[in-house]
Protein backbone atom coordinates (compact mmCIF):
# COMPACT_ATOMS: atom_id res chain seq x y z
CA UNK A 1 0.00 0.00 0.00
CA UNK A 2 2.24 2.75 -1.58
CA UNK A 3 -0.54 4.80 -2.65
CA UNK A 4 -2.03 7.94 -0.84
CA UNK A 5 -3.47 7.66 2.77
CA UNK A 6 -5.74 10.31 4.24
CA UNK A 7 -5.70 11.30 8.35
CA UNK A 8 -8.44 13.17 10.03
CA UNK A 9 -9.04 14.25 13.46
CA UNK A 10 -12.88 14.21 15.08
CA UNK A 11 -14.20 15.10 18.16
CA UNK A 12 -12.82 17.48 20.80
CA UNK A 13 -9.09 18.27 20.80
CA UNK A 14 -6.76 16.44 24.03
CA UNK A 15 -3.22 17.30 24.58
CA UNK A 16 -1.91 14.39 22.45
CA UNK A 17 -3.95 13.89 19.69
CA UNK A 18 -1.16 15.01 17.39
CA UNK A 19 1.29 12.97 18.54
CA UNK A 20 -1.22 10.10 16.94
CA UNK A 21 -1.18 12.05 13.33
CA UNK A 22 2.39 12.37 13.41
CA UNK A 23 3.08 8.88 14.77
CA UNK A 24 1.11 7.85 11.50
CA UNK A 25 2.18 10.36 9.33
CA UNK A 26 6.45 8.63 10.13
CA UNK A 27 5.41 5.72 10.17
CA UNK A 28 3.73 5.98 6.88
CA UNK A 29 6.72 7.52 4.96
CA UNK A 30 8.91 4.07 6.87
CA UNK A 31 6.48 1.84 5.39
CA UNK A 32 6.07 3.08 2.68
CA UNK A 33 8.49 5.23 0.90
CA UNK A 34 6.89 7.62 -1.76
CA UNK A 35 3.00 7.58 -0.03
CA UNK A 36 0.80 10.45 -0.06
CA UNK A 37 -0.57 11.49 3.31
CA UNK A 38 -2.92 14.28 2.99
CA UNK A 39 -4.43 15.73 6.61
CA UNK A 40 -7.96 16.40 6.06
CA UNK A 41 -8.84 19.82 7.31
CA UNK A 42 -11.85 19.85 10.10
CA UNK A 43 -12.32 16.16 10.01
CA UNK A 44 -14.77 14.57 7.92
CA UNK A 45 -15.72 17.93 6.50
CA UNK A 46 -11.89 18.26 4.95
CA UNK A 47 -12.94 15.20 2.94
CA UNK A 48 -16.23 16.46 1.71
CA UNK A 49 -15.34 19.66 0.44
CA UNK A 50 -11.63 18.66 -0.92
CA UNK A 51 -9.93 20.39 1.62
CA UNK A 52 -6.47 19.15 2.62
CA UNK A 53 -2.82 19.86 3.64
CA UNK A 54 -0.16 17.83 2.14
CA UNK A 55 1.35 16.04 5.23
CA UNK A 56 4.15 14.52 3.31
CA UNK A 57 5.77 17.09 2.28
CA UNK A 58 6.72 18.72 6.01
CA UNK A 59 9.97 17.89 7.44
CA UNK A 60 10.18 15.79 10.40
CA UNK A 61 11.21 18.69 12.94
CA UNK A 62 8.57 20.25 12.16
CA UNK A 63 5.99 17.26 12.21
CA UNK A 64 7.93 16.22 15.50
CA UNK A 65 7.00 20.31 16.89
CA UNK A 66 3.53 19.46 16.17
CA UNK A 67 3.20 16.18 17.79
CA UNK A 68 4.12 17.93 21.04
CA UNK A 69 1.58 20.82 20.57
CA UNK A 70 -2.19 20.41 22.28
CA UNK A 71 -5.21 20.10 20.53
CA UNK A 72 -6.37 19.18 17.17
CA UNK A 73 -3.74 21.19 13.88
CA UNK A 74 -5.88 19.86 11.43
CA UNK A 75 -9.03 21.31 13.17
CA UNK A 76 -11.56 18.99 14.26
CA UNK A 77 -15.27 19.00 13.81
CA UNK A 78 -18.09 17.60 16.22
CA UNK A 79 -20.41 16.26 13.07
CA UNK A 80 -21.75 12.71 13.03
CA UNK A 81 -22.58 11.75 9.82
CA UNK A 82 -25.11 9.20 9.05
CA UNK A 83 -25.27 7.11 5.62
CA UNK A 84 -26.00 9.76 3.63
CA UNK A 85 -23.31 11.87 4.68
CA UNK A 86 -20.95 8.97 4.63
CA UNK A 87 -21.68 8.18 1.00
CA UNK A 88 -20.64 11.98 0.35
CA UNK A 89 -17.27 11.35 1.75
CA UNK A 90 -16.65 7.78 0.64
CA UNK A 91 -17.32 9.84 -2.53
CA UNK A 92 -14.53 12.39 -1.31
CA UNK A 93 -11.88 9.62 -0.66
CA UNK A 94 -12.24 8.22 -4.15
CA UNK A 95 -11.99 11.33 -5.52
CA UNK A 96 -8.65 11.99 -3.32
CA UNK A 97 -7.08 8.48 -4.69
CA UNK A 98 -7.20 7.14 -1.04
CA UNK A 99 -5.94 3.38 0.05
CA UNK A 100 -6.43 3.95 3.50
CA UNK A 101 -8.23 6.33 5.92
CA UNK A 102 -7.23 6.77 9.71
CA UNK A 103 -9.64 8.75 11.61
CA UNK A 104 -8.65 9.61 15.06
CA UNK A 105 -11.20 10.00 17.75
CA UNK A 106 -13.94 8.45 19.72
CA UNK A 107 -17.10 6.53 19.75
CA UNK A 108 -18.69 8.66 17.11
CA UNK A 109 -15.30 8.39 14.80
CA UNK A 110 -15.67 5.03 15.15
CA UNK A 111 -18.83 4.57 14.11
CA UNK A 112 -18.37 6.81 11.22
CA UNK A 113 -15.55 4.14 10.27
CA UNK A 114 -17.81 1.47 10.36
CA UNK A 115 -20.28 2.97 7.61
CA UNK A 116 -17.72 3.62 5.53
CA UNK A 117 -16.30 0.28 6.06
CA UNK A 118 -19.66 -1.40 4.98
CA UNK A 119 -20.28 1.43 2.55
CA UNK A 120 -16.88 0.98 0.43
CA UNK A 121 -16.54 -3.07 0.00
CA UNK A 122 -12.77 -3.38 0.99
CA UNK A 123 -11.87 -0.65 -1.58
CA UNK A 124 -10.17 1.42 1.13
CA UNK A 125 -9.01 0.18 4.55
CA UNK A 126 -11.02 2.34 7.25
CA UNK A 127 -8.59 2.76 10.64
CA UNK A 128 -10.28 4.08 13.72
CA UNK A 129 -7.16 5.20 16.02
CA UNK A 130 -8.41 6.28 19.93
CA UNK A 131 -8.48 9.02 21.56
CA UNK A 132 -10.91 10.62 24.56
CA UNK A 133 -10.21 12.18 27.69
CA UNK A 134 -13.22 10.70 28.60
CA UNK A 135 -12.47 6.87 28.49
CA UNK A 136 -15.05 5.28 27.55
CA UNK A 137 -14.12 3.15 24.55
CA UNK A 138 -14.77 -0.49 24.78
CA UNK A 139 -11.78 -2.78 24.40
CA UNK A 140 -9.94 -0.05 25.62
CA UNK A 141 -7.82 -0.24 28.78
CA UNK A 142 -7.50 4.13 28.25
CA UNK A 143 -7.15 5.86 26.04
CA UNK A 144 -4.55 8.31 24.32
CA UNK A 145 -6.18 11.87 25.81
CA UNK A 146 -7.36 10.76 29.53
CA UNK A 147 -4.18 10.60 31.37
CA UNK A 148 -3.03 13.73 30.40
CA UNK A 149 -6.45 15.54 31.35
CA UNK A 150 -6.26 12.93 34.41
CA UNK A 151 -3.25 14.49 36.00
CA UNK A 152 -4.78 17.93 35.51
CA UNK A 153 -8.20 17.12 37.18
CA UNK A 154 -6.07 15.06 39.87
CA UNK A 155 -3.64 18.45 40.55
CA UNK A 156 -6.63 21.07 40.33
CA UNK A 157 -8.01 18.74 42.89
CA UNK A 158 -5.32 17.96 45.07
CA UNK A 159 -4.59 22.09 45.28
CA UNK A 160 -8.18 22.95 46.23
CA UNK A 161 -7.95 20.89 49.02
CA UNK A 162 -4.83 22.23 50.29
CA UNK A 163 -6.90 26.11 49.89
CA UNK A 164 -10.12 25.23 51.70
CA UNK A 165 -7.80 23.29 54.58
CA UNK A 166 -6.27 26.83 55.02
CA UNK A 167 -10.13 28.76 54.47
CA UNK A 168 -13.12 26.11 55.20
CA UNK A 169 -15.62 25.55 53.16
CA UNK A 170 -17.70 23.35 50.26
CA UNK A 171 -15.85 23.21 46.98
CA UNK A 172 -17.27 21.49 43.95
CA UNK A 173 -15.66 21.21 40.75
CA UNK A 174 -17.87 19.79 37.70
CA UNK A 175 -15.85 17.57 35.30
CA UNK A 176 -16.39 16.64 31.70
CA UNK A 177 -17.66 13.50 31.35
CA UNK A 178 -21.49 13.12 29.84
CA UNK A 179 -21.79 8.97 30.03
CA UNK A 180 -18.52 7.95 31.83
CA UNK A 181 -17.00 9.26 35.39
CA UNK A 182 -13.54 8.03 34.79
CA UNK A 183 -12.42 11.56 34.59
CA UNK A 184 -14.27 12.79 37.20
CA UNK A 185 -12.94 9.84 39.76
CA UNK A 186 -9.07 11.01 38.65
CA UNK A 187 -9.97 13.62 40.97
CA UNK A 188 -9.08 11.27 43.58
CA UNK A 189 -6.13 10.24 42.28
CA UNK A 190 -3.42 12.53 44.32
CA UNK A 191 -5.29 12.19 48.06
CA UNK A 192 -3.18 12.16 50.66
CA UNK A 193 -4.33 10.20 53.73
CA UNK A 194 -8.11 9.58 54.18
CA UNK A 195 -8.73 13.56 55.31
CA UNK A 196 -7.95 14.14 52.00
CA UNK A 197 -10.44 15.64 49.07
CA UNK A 198 -12.23 15.11 47.10
CA UNK A 199 -14.69 13.71 50.38
CA UNK A 200 -17.59 13.12 47.22
CA UNK A 201 -16.99 11.56 43.90
CA UNK A 202 -20.60 12.27 41.89
CA UNK A 203 -20.38 9.93 38.85
CA UNK A 204 -22.76 9.53 35.56
CA UNK A 205 -22.90 5.17 36.43
CA UNK A 206 -24.77 6.05 39.75
CA UNK A 207 -28.08 8.02 40.08
CA UNK A 208 -27.74 11.75 41.87
CA UNK A 209 -30.22 12.63 44.35
CA UNK A 210 -30.31 16.68 44.97
CA UNK A 211 -31.41 15.94 48.69
CA UNK A 212 -28.78 13.14 49.36
CA UNK A 213 -26.43 15.46 47.76
CA UNK A 214 -26.69 17.83 50.25
CA UNK A 215 -27.10 15.60 53.40
CA UNK A 216 -23.48 14.18 52.11
CA UNK A 217 -21.92 17.06 51.73
CA UNK A 218 -23.26 18.00 55.66
CA UNK A 219 -21.83 14.91 56.36
CA UNK A 220 -18.46 15.57 55.43
CA UNK A 221 -18.47 19.45 55.90
CA UNK A 222 -19.33 17.71 59.78
CA UNK A 223 -16.13 15.26 59.82
CA UNK A 224 -13.54 17.19 58.02
CA UNK A 225 -14.79 20.94 58.41
CA UNK A 226 -14.59 21.25 54.73
CA UNK A 227 -16.20 19.42 52.09
CA UNK A 228 -14.82 19.40 48.75
CA UNK A 229 -16.76 17.58 45.47
CA UNK A 230 -15.74 16.25 42.51
CA UNK A 231 -19.21 15.84 39.88
CA UNK A 232 -19.40 14.86 36.44
CA UNK A 233 -21.17 17.25 33.85
CA UNK A 234 -22.99 14.19 33.15
CA UNK A 235 -24.98 12.80 36.09
CA UNK A 236 -28.33 11.81 36.03
CA UNK A 237 -31.26 11.47 38.34
CA UNK A 238 -33.13 8.28 39.12
CA UNK A 239 -34.90 8.85 35.97
CA UNK A 240 -32.62 8.94 34.04
CA UNK A 241 -32.45 12.71 32.89
CA UNK A 242 -29.24 14.69 33.20
CA UNK A 243 -29.24 16.54 36.53
CA UNK A 244 -29.03 20.30 35.32
CA UNK A 245 -32.02 19.04 33.67
CA UNK A 246 -33.65 18.42 37.16
CA UNK A 247 -32.21 21.82 38.57
CA UNK A 248 -32.99 24.35 35.23
CA UNK A 249 -36.20 25.44 34.76
CA UNK A 250 -36.78 24.05 31.03
CA UNK A 251 -36.78 27.03 28.71
CA UNK A 252 -33.49 28.09 30.15
CA UNK A 253 -31.86 24.67 29.21
CA UNK A 254 -29.10 25.10 26.19
CA UNK A 255 -28.69 22.43 23.65
CA UNK A 256 -25.86 22.10 21.53
CA UNK A 257 -26.29 21.11 17.53
CA UNK A 258 -27.13 17.12 18.06
CA UNK A 259 -30.04 18.50 20.94
CA UNK A 260 -27.92 17.41 23.76
CA UNK A 261 -28.41 19.17 26.79
CA UNK A 262 -25.30 21.64 27.71
CA UNK A 263 -24.38 20.16 30.70
CA UNK A 264 -21.26 22.45 31.89
CA UNK A 265 -20.76 26.51 31.72
CA UNK A 266 -23.31 28.38 33.47
CA UNK A 267 -26.56 26.46 34.08
CA UNK A 268 -24.92 23.32 36.23
CA UNK A 269 -22.65 25.62 38.43
CA UNK A 270 -24.92 28.56 39.54
CA UNK A 271 -28.17 25.74 39.82
CA UNK A 272 -25.69 23.28 42.27
CA UNK A 273 -24.71 26.90 44.07
CA UNK A 274 -28.51 27.34 44.46
CA UNK A 275 -28.82 23.93 45.64
CA UNK A 276 -26.27 24.22 48.36
CA UNK A 277 -27.37 28.16 49.72
CA UNK A 278 -30.86 26.59 49.63
CA UNK A 279 -29.72 23.31 51.70
CA UNK A 280 -26.90 24.39 53.52
CA UNK A 281 -27.30 28.10 54.16
CA UNK A 282 -24.90 30.22 55.76
CA UNK A 283 -22.08 28.13 54.76
CA UNK A 284 -19.12 29.22 52.42
CA UNK A 285 -19.88 27.07 49.03
CA UNK A 286 -17.86 27.53 45.59
CA UNK A 287 -19.24 25.96 42.40
CA UNK A 288 -16.55 26.02 39.44
CA UNK A 289 -17.13 24.11 36.06
CA UNK A 290 -13.54 22.94 34.93
CA UNK A 291 -14.97 22.78 31.66
CA UNK A 292 -12.12 22.34 28.46
CA UNK A 293 -9.22 23.12 30.56
CA UNK A 294 -8.30 19.77 31.28
CA UNK A 295 -8.48 18.09 27.91
CA UNK A 296 -5.69 19.89 26.11
CA UNK A 297 -3.60 22.03 28.97
CA UNK A 298 0.04 22.78 27.88
CA UNK A 299 1.24 22.27 31.73
CA UNK A 300 -0.46 18.41 31.65
CA UNK A 301 0.80 16.59 28.87
CA UNK A 302 1.84 13.14 30.69
CA UNK A 303 5.38 11.62 28.69
CA UNK A 304 3.28 8.32 28.75
CA UNK A 305 0.15 9.48 27.38
CA UNK A 306 2.18 11.02 24.58
CA UNK A 307 4.50 8.14 23.66
CA UNK A 308 0.89 6.03 23.63
CA UNK A 309 -0.73 8.44 21.27
CA UNK A 310 2.22 8.31 19.11
CA UNK A 311 2.56 4.87 18.97
CA UNK A 312 -1.34 4.30 18.28
CA UNK A 313 -0.74 6.34 15.25
CA UNK A 314 2.11 3.79 14.35
CA UNK A 315 -0.03 0.80 14.98
CA UNK A 316 -2.56 2.32 12.95
CA UNK A 317 -0.71 2.52 9.86
CA UNK A 318 0.03 -1.78 10.11
CA UNK A 319 -3.94 -2.04 10.90
CA UNK A 320 -4.50 -0.21 7.69
CA UNK A 321 -2.22 -2.66 5.87
CA UNK A 322 -4.63 -5.39 7.52
CA UNK A 323 -7.37 -4.07 5.68
CA UNK A 324 -8.68 -1.94 8.51
CA UNK A 325 -10.00 -1.73 12.03
CA UNK A 326 -9.79 -0.11 15.63
CA UNK A 327 -6.71 0.56 17.17
CA UNK A 328 -6.72 -0.55 21.20
CA UNK A 329 -4.92 0.58 23.80
CA UNK A 330 -4.93 -3.14 26.51
CA UNK A 331 -2.88 -3.79 29.45
CA UNK A 332 -1.48 -7.38 29.88
CA UNK A 333 -1.02 -7.57 33.64
CA UNK A 334 2.55 -6.09 33.47
CA UNK A 335 2.42 -3.68 30.47
CA UNK A 336 0.10 -1.56 27.97
CA UNK A 337 -0.11 -3.51 24.60
CA UNK A 338 -1.44 -2.35 21.46
CA UNK A 339 -4.04 -4.72 19.25
CA UNK A 340 -6.53 -5.06 16.27
CA UNK A 341 -9.94 -5.26 17.00
CA UNK A 342 -12.73 -4.91 15.12
CA UNK A 343 -14.46 -1.51 14.14
CA UNK A 344 -17.69 -2.97 15.40
CA UNK A 345 -16.44 -4.14 18.78
CA UNK A 346 -15.98 -0.35 19.37
CA UNK A 347 -18.00 1.67 17.06
CA UNK A 348 -21.05 3.73 18.65
CA UNK A 349 -20.44 1.89 22.12
CA UNK A 350 -19.68 3.72 25.79
CA UNK A 351 -17.01 2.17 27.94
CA UNK A 352 -18.72 2.67 31.53
CA UNK A 353 -16.54 2.63 34.44
CA UNK A 354 -16.42 -0.41 36.28
CA UNK A 355 -18.98 -0.66 39.28
CA UNK A 356 -16.39 -1.86 41.65
CA UNK A 357 -14.57 1.21 41.07
CA UNK A 358 -16.21 2.80 43.58
CA UNK A 359 -17.84 2.05 46.95
CA UNK A 360 -21.03 0.34 47.57
CA UNK A 361 -23.30 2.64 49.83
CA UNK A 362 -20.68 5.82 49.61
CA UNK A 363 -19.97 8.14 46.80
CA UNK A 364 -16.18 7.48 46.67
CA UNK A 365 -13.66 5.36 45.44
CA UNK A 366 -12.74 2.09 46.22
CA UNK A 367 -9.82 0.49 46.49
CA UNK A 368 -10.22 -1.09 42.46
CA UNK A 369 -10.54 2.50 41.78
CA UNK A 370 -7.80 3.87 42.68
CA UNK A 371 -5.81 1.13 41.80
CA UNK A 372 -6.07 1.59 38.37
CA UNK A 373 -5.87 5.44 38.60
CA UNK A 374 -2.64 5.28 40.43
CA UNK A 375 -1.45 2.75 37.79
CA UNK A 376 -2.10 5.58 35.21
CA UNK A 377 -1.97 8.92 37.22
CA UNK A 378 1.02 7.68 39.43
CA UNK A 379 1.81 10.78 42.12
CA UNK A 380 3.64 13.35 40.51
CA UNK A 381 4.30 15.93 43.63
CA UNK A 382 5.94 15.69 46.97
CA UNK A 383 3.62 17.92 49.33
CA UNK A 384 3.78 18.00 53.61
CA UNK A 385 0.61 17.40 55.14
CA UNK A 386 -0.94 20.79 56.21
CA UNK A 387 -1.31 21.50 59.84
CA UNK A 388 -4.64 22.02 59.90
Amino acid sequence: MAGTFVIAQGGGPTAVINQTVVGATLEIRKRHPGAKVLGSIHGVRGIRDGNYVDLSAIPEDRLRLIAGTPSAALGSTRDKPDAAYCEVILNGLKKAGADAFIYIGGNDTSGTQQILTDAAGGSIAFVHAPKTIDNDLEENDHTPGFISAAEFVAGAFLSVDLDFRALPGIYVGIVMGRHAGFLTAAAAAWQLDSDSGPHLVYVPERAFSAKRFIDEVREKLDRHKRCIVAVSEGVSTADGKALVESLVPPEKLERDQHGNVKLSGSDLPAALERALAEGLPGKRARVDALGYMPRGYVGAISAVDAQEAFDAGAFAVAVAGEGGGSVAIQYDGSKTVLKKVPLKAVAGKTRHMPDDFMQPDVNQLSEAGMAYLRRLVPEKYKVGKPFV
